[in-house]
């Protein structure tokens, strides 16, 4: 029994490629291939996102972009929130070497 693997497909190669285009609160999930549809979206004052994802539908991609979106931002508050820390930190320390020095 042979077996032809000349080409194999993803999932990925199946689902159908979604760009997003955003005019306020409002985001919008278009297939990469729907260029009149862009152009109107466009017209619209919708801007263009840089993420193109796969997924199976319109649904599907903006669940997907929205958590993209949402864990940006959670590493960017973790990010900020860190560093600010961080810096309270080295700041008492800094402190508090000042007086063990002066004595």
């Amino acid at each position: 029994m042979a077996i032809d693997v000349t080409r194999c497909i993803t999932q990925e190669e199946l689902m159908p490629e979604y760009c997003f285009y955003k005019k306020d609160n409002q985001i919008t999930a278009l297939q990469k291939t729907d260029s009149a549809g862009a152009a109107v979206l466009t017209e619209q004052g919708y801007d263009k996102q840089f993420e193109e994802l796969s997924a199976a539908d319109e649904k599907g991609a903006l669940a997907r972009f929205n958590g993209i979106r949402n864990e940006e931002q959670k590493t960017t508050h973790a990010f900020t929130t860190g560093a600010v820390f961080a810096s309270i930190i080295v700041g008492l320390i800094a402190i508090a070497g000042w007086f063990f020095i002066k004595k």
